[in-house]
């Protein structure tokens, strides 16, 4: 049988990940891959959660089938979280993996790159999405900024439950009710997503950030936007995204916007800089000078949190203070989520496909910056130097068609 004969099948498991409900493809993206010339293979019950039905999946032209079955027949594996963003049962998977296979997904490689180096053992093309560059060709596919939009948004609809008060300014019988002070750290999408929210429910609304070129976006959605007294002209770093900077900054800038973090009612923190632990822009003395049932929002709390308080998962109290460390937000918007991620993922994918075949062309800036594992060894350059391995050549190789290693090949 010639190589062009060859139907390729994206598969996709039911997601492993403790509390996640989200489905790395919908049943209304199966068609743009059925004429790409792709078959479709999914988990039994793996939208369940999202919504979609086996049904709904068969009836769009997929296959439904077991866990196992899934990964022996795919060439391509589509998950939302895996390898490194599924570290505890993720690794379980890893003996059904096979080399020549293309996993598309979240894997967190700068968390668990050990985790890579077994995916590279087992001969797997791993592509991480979220070290795609922030480029316009990439906006499609972007399943960070696609996640972060519903994180913000749902931090506020959390928020606004759990605030003793209510968000909006009310003219009442019974006299006015001040609108509630919503202090948003971070002005990146789930920030902007956040101040959006936040103004549509009535709240003031101030947001800080460390690239003063983002004032323009906050003043836009009707909220201010906080200037301190510091040095930002090279706070923006590759990609748009803020840059880490040093301690005695972030010392600075603590205690510099203490005055406002007291003044809040809620603050949402979400500042995150890309392959590295979350800065850290509020105390715990910070936190005790804010209101008494103050709510803290950490989106940042998977990261290791920007609050000195924050601890993943659980809710802390402090001097009457709530620091809600929320992990995995996306994954209780599933049906949405879903939605968008099938949509990033999916338009990856095609834009690696020709003539119904895998075409791997790693001069494309697509691949070479999510490209972690390939060919059996980790050929991404910061893992590879996390994992103490030396660079690898820096010329690329031409263009692959690895899509001759079918099932059991």
């Amino acid at each position: 049988m010639s190589t062009e004969s060859v139907s390729l099948t994206v598969g996709v498991p039911r997601e492993s990940y403790v509390g996640e409900r989200r489905v790395a493809l919908i049943p209304n993206s199966i068609g743009p891959l059925k004429k790409a010339g792709l078959n479709v293979v999914i988990e039994s019950n793996a939208g369940m959660e999202a919504g979609f039905t086996d049904q709904d999946y068969v009836a769009a032209g997929a296959q439904v089938s077991s866990r196992a079955d899934v990964f022996a027949a795919a060439n391509i594996l589509f998950q939302v979280r895996a390898a490194g963003a599924n570290r505890l049962a993720g690794a379980s998977d890893l003996n059904l993996y096979r080399a020549g296979q293309w996993l598309i997904g979240l894997c967190d490689p700068f968390s668990e790159p050990a985790l890579m180096s077994g995916l590279a053992e087992r001969g797997v093309s791993c592509f991480a999405l979220e070290l795609l560059p922030r480029i316009t060709r990439a906006q499609s596919m972007d399943v960070l900024s696609s996640m972060a939009s519903i994180a913000g948004y749902k931090a506020v609809l959390l928020a606004a439950e759990r605030l003793p008060r209510l968000f909006p300014m009310m003219m009442t019988a019974a006299g006015t009710i001040s609108p509630a002070k919503v202090f948003v750290m971070g002005v990146g999408v789930a920030g902007l997503q956040a101040i959006a929210t936040a103004r549509r429910l009535g709240a003031v609304v101030k947001a800080y950030d460390i690239r003063p070129t983002v004032k323009d976006e906050v003043l836009s959605l009707g909220a201010k936007f906080v200037e301190l007294d510091l040095k930002t002209d090279d706070a923006a770093g590759a990609g748009g995204y803020a840059k880490a900077m040093d301690e005695e900054f972030y010392r600075r800038q603590r205690e510099l916007l203490t005055q406002v973090v007291a003044e809040s009612d809620v603050v949402i923190t979400t500042a995150a800089v890309p392959g590295k632990k979350a800065p850290m822009l509020v105390t715990a003395d910070m936190v005790r000078k804010m209101p008494n049932r103050a709510l803290l929002i950490d989106l940042a709390a998977e990261q290791g949190g920007n609050c000195e308080l924050t601890r993943p998962n659980e809710t802390v109290v402090e001097n009457g203070v709530s620091i809600a460390g929320v992990v995995n937000l996306p994954a209780t918007v599933p049906f949405h989520a879903s939605q968008m991620y099938a949509k990033n993922v999916s338009t990856f994918l095609l834009s690696q496909v020709k003539n119904g075949q895998l075409a791997l062309n790693r001069a494309d800036e697509l691949v070479s910056n999510t490209l972690v594992t390939h060919a059996g060894q980790v050929v991404h350059p910061r893992i590879r130097e996390i994992l103490g391995l030396p660079p690898v050549a820096t010329e690329p190789p031409p263009a692959e068609n690895p899509s001759t290693a079918g099932p059991g090949g």
